[in-house]
């Protein structure tokens, strides 16, 4: 099952490395024959807009199983561990009430506009909707995932990094920097 897991999140980042290669082609040659030939390409800037909403929310699902979302935990150091486990727990019920009224709502909006069509590709609008289930079903399941290890004690709270304090933390994270060596030392 793990695998499974790993090799569906591989192929969403996949998805949305091809997303942003995508939208910087349309993007950038549509500016290009503007400019030097005096033409466009006429669903550029739609097509374009779509990529970026669904590269948004399924990079949001991805930050969402890494805990990358940027957050502040001092109060949860602060409190003792029941207290903690229990903030913990409330925040994540609201979690997944917002998460809850963001696929209901995306569900709606996808329903009512499935027949509608954008005015220069012709696609569905019910695609540009899409993309909050695609961001809610998977959020949700991960809340939910995390709400349970935390209740049953496989994730503890006091060691757990469930948000990042800042983005230069996050960047240290990904991208170690090496112990420099003492030049005073002798071998």
């Amino acid at each position: 099952m793990v695998r499974i897991i790993e090799f569906f999140f591989l192929m969403l980042k996949a998805v949305i490395a091809l997303l942003l290669a995508g939208m910087v082609v349309l993007v950038f040659g549509n500016v290009v024959l503007r400019y030097a030939f005096n033409a466009g390409i006429t669903y550029s800037e739609e097509l374009s807009r779509i990529f970026f909403v669904w590269l948004t929310f399924l990079g949001a699902v991805v930050a969402m199983r890494e805990h990358a979302h940027l957050g502040m935990d001092s109060l949860l150091r602060r409190l003792p561990p029941s207290g903690a486990k229990a903030a913990v727990l409330c925040g994540q019920a609201l979690m997944l009430w917002a998460t809850w009224l963001m696929i209901s709502g995306s569900w709606t909006q996808t329903l009512i506009n499935l027949h509608v069509a954008a005015p220069a590709t012709g696609i569905s609008m019910g695609m540009f909707y899409g993309a909050g289930i695609a961001f809610g079903v998977p959020a949700f399941l991960i809340i939910l995932w995390d709400a349970f290890a935390i209740a049953t004690g496989r994730i503890d709270i006091a060691t757990a990094e469930l948000v990042r304090e800042s983005e230069d933390q996050l960047a240290l994270d990904e991208h170690p920097v090496p112990p420099v060596a003492n030049p005073i030392a002798k071998p």
